[in-house]
């Protein structure tokens, strides 16, 4: 089986990649868009994850982990929507920013930049590597 490869979006100050690394994991909760539920539930152990600060620094800061696959969702009383839990795995050496990400013609169709309200969503083997290579590595 194939890792498969996310990106999570966060605000910076609501949870941030230095609270995750803190915490040492977290349950991915709250999502409600139908979309990004999906992914959620698409979601298998040992998948990669980008994690992206939203609305302030614009930016993949971190790599995470999935530990747990889809389970009912605490913060969701009608029961239909899921959780993940996440586990850092290590901060980007440099962040990469929207911007930069805009301007890379090989991530022209990563699934958020052409939706970009997703809170979740997949990121294509090749876009992950030249997102860690943007990255520094």
């Amino acid at each position: 089986m194939t890792t498969s490869h996310w990106l999570v979006k966060s605000e910076p100050n609501t949870y941030s990649y230095g609270d995750l690394e803190r915490d040492g994991k977290t349950i991915w909760d709250g999502v409600r868009n139908n979309a990004a539920a999906l992914h959620l539930k698409a979601m298998r152990e040992g998948d990669e994850v980008f994690f992206y600060h939203s609305q302030e620094g614009l930016a993949v800061v971190g790599i995470a982990k999935v530990v747990r696959t889809a389970f009912p969702d605490k913060t969701d009383p009608a029961g239909r929507f899921v959780a993940v839990e996440l586990a850092p795995v290590r901060a980007l050496t440099r962040p990469v920013t929207l911007a930069d990400m805009k301007a890379e013609p090989a991530l022209a169709d990563m699934a958020m930049l052409r939706q970009s309200r997703l809170s979740v969503s997949p990121v294509a083997a090749d876009q992950w590597k030249v997102i860690l290579k943007m990255a520094g590595g």
